[in-house]
């Protein structure tokens, strides 16, 4: 079987096309900049094609992609009618949604109606969508959500806030989580090195980040709340901060509410307490180089303050599992940052965490590593996710049920 992984967002559209047989790419890609001027990229094999062109929508984004898979020069297959299926990434599922399904107009209109909780997601994801269904009406789709992993499977005493039951029950206020097709991707693998299922913490740390705490491959809680603005510092996410911040910022700016969530959203996290740059690269050869100013200073504050947060939030989860059984650092950062790492581990052995240093160091980019050191009392692993292949998974399992 093969199968189309389509993510939609405002402005672009990236894709993989995915032999299930195998769990091989055969290509992938991403047009970008659609509504401004446009560019597509398609990768297939070793070669590569990057074009700028028209894209004034997501209809004609995906008939690039299409016209790519199939075309003599740069095609993979001999006919559309080889992708047997469509699997569409959808940000928030809401409480509707506790399980990835079939597209029909219900679902649309469903996902549709979540717009309030994602209004920079939902529609790019209908777009993507409908686009598909026009192009090939034929091939049936599955949409993942990124809460779905949470949703199912949270208590109602670690995804509700202390609020009325009007905000709760009429405006769906309540922590629904994200990144949930990485978080199952790398716990599943957390159990297979494990050799069974456990307490696992799970770090998705990169420009957007989240932790997990799963047992027995249940999610238990996680980071992110009613919006990805809860939880961990990141790239330009100010993560945990008191609400009454907003009331102080519109007074003294006479900006919006909405105009400071802009602010928490792209402003503050990595970006607005270095000066520098949303890029933890950016930030740490600064940090770490030997330049004396303020800069300088506020660069080296902002990876102590990084990595203190994820750090509390370890600590926590361990309180809520009852102890962890393995640690695993994945996406951007998290696979490839050792001084992240580091930074995170260091001080945490009186929890039975104890880092390899050397390990650390050595490990290699994108691989699978180890990185406990003899004694330590929880494992600690370095994982690749793969959310596209998760939700190449899912789509499998929906679309095969009779």
């Amino acid at each position: 079987m093969k199968v189309l992984v389509v993510n939609s967002g405002s402005s672009s559209v990236k894709y993989q096309l995915i032999d299930m047989t195998t769990e091989t790419v055969l290509a992938k890609g991403l047009c970008e900049r659609i509504g401004i001027d446009g560019r597509f990229t398609h990768k297939w094999k070793d070669n590569k094609k990057v074009i700028d062109v028209s894209l004034p929508n997501h209809g004609v984004a995906m008939e690039y992609v299409l016209d790519a898979l199939v075309s003599p020069e740069t095609g993979v297959i001999s006919s559309l009618d080889e992708i047997d299926a469509i699997g569409n990434r959808i940000v928030q599922g809401g409480a509707i949604f506790t399980k990835s399904v079939k597209v029909d107009q219900k679902v649309i209109d469903d996902i549709r109606s979540l717009t309030p909780l994602a209004p920079l997601h939902q529609g790019a994801h209908i777009a993507g969508i409908e686009a598909c269904r026009k192009l090939l009406p034929n091939t049936p789709q599955v949409v993942v959500f990124d809460t779905v992993f949470h949703t199912s499977t949270m208590p109602a005493y670690a995804y509700r806030y202390a609020v009325d039951e009007r905000a709760y029950k009429e405006w769906g206020v309540r922590k629904y989580g994200f990144h949930g097709s990485s978080h199952k991707f790398v716990s599943q693998i957390m159990a297979e090195k494990f050799g069974k299922k456990g307490k696992f913490i799970v770090c998705h740390i990169g420009n957007g980040s989240s932790l997990c705490a799963v047992k027995d491959g249940a999610c238990q809680d996680t980071s992110m709340g009613f919006t990805p603005l809860e939880g961990l510092i990141m790239g330009s996410r100010s993560g945990d901060i008191d609400p009454t911040v907003v009331d102080t910022y519109c007074k003294k700016t006479g900006e919006t509410p909405e105009q400071c969530a802009t602010w928490l959203n792209k402003k503050c996290g990595l970006l607005g307490v270095s000066g520098v740059s949303e890029d933890m690269r950016d930030v740490e050869k600064i940090a770490y180089s030997d330049e004396v100013s303020e800069r300088a200073d506020r660069c080296r504050l902002a990876l102590e303050m990084y990595a203190y947060r994820v750090k509390k939030y370890i600590g926590s989860y361990m309180a809520v599992l009852g102890g962890c059984d393995a640690i695993a650092f994945t996406a951007g950062v998290g696979e490839n940052g050792a001084e992240f790492r580091e930074n995170v581990c260091r001080g945490l052995e009186g929890l039975g965490i104890v880092i390899d240093y050397e390990k650390n160091k050595n490990a290699k980019r994108g691989e699978f590593s180890e990185l406990e050191a003899e004694g330590s009392k929880t494992k600690i692993y370095v994982i690749p996710t793969n959310e596209e292949i998760m939700i190449a998974r899912e789509t499998v399992e929906v679309v095969s049920k009779k």
